[in-house]
């Protein structure tokens, strides 16, 4: 039973040591046919072979070209105090979101009313508190934010 095991042990082994041989010989005959010649080994030919892909441009700025500037919005005729209160100040002014005072409620407004017109005005084209720059109406002008602020102290 012991020659069986070593015929089987033996032929394994050459079957094992051919294959090795067969990868070494394909391996060195891809190698051998992946080169073309002989590198070029100069400074030249290297610098050529590792320099990179692209360069950083270091000339003159790319300048997009400008797009054209938005056509100026047509004057609007003055609106009422109370349309610039319906669609710019309601929404806060009417619930009392953010803290805004509420349209009609004289003790919100005592704080506010005692800076005067001009005082409320600034408030008013400025911001205060949560409200932002001329509140919600950004396309308001001084006049038409005075309308407004005058139609919610005539409420009070």
């Amino acid at each position: 039973m012991s020659n069986k095991v070593n015929a089987n042990f033996g032929g394994s082994l050459m079957a094992l040591i051919l294959v090795v041989v067969l990868v070494l010989v394909v391996n060195a005959l891809a190698n051998s046919m992946h080169r073309a010649g002989p590198v070029d080994m100069s400074e030249a030919a290297v610098a050529e072979r590792i320099a990179p892909v692209a360069s950083l441009n270091t000339g003159d700025p790319i300048v997009p070209e400008a797009a054209p500037a938005p056509a100026a919005a047509a004057p609007t005729a003055s609106r009422s105090g109370e349309d610039i209160y319906r669609t710019s100040c309601a929404a806060c002014h009417d619930t009392g979101a953010a803290g805004a005072p509420m349209l009609g409620d004289a003790g919100a407004w005592a704080s506010f009313t005692e800076k005067g017109m001009d005082g409320m005005l600034r408030n008013a084209i400025s911001g205060v508190n949560a409200m932002p720059p001329r509140g919600t109406c950004v396309n308001c002008s001084d006049d038409e934010l005075r309308e407004a602020i005058q139609f919610m102290l005539d409420a009070l």
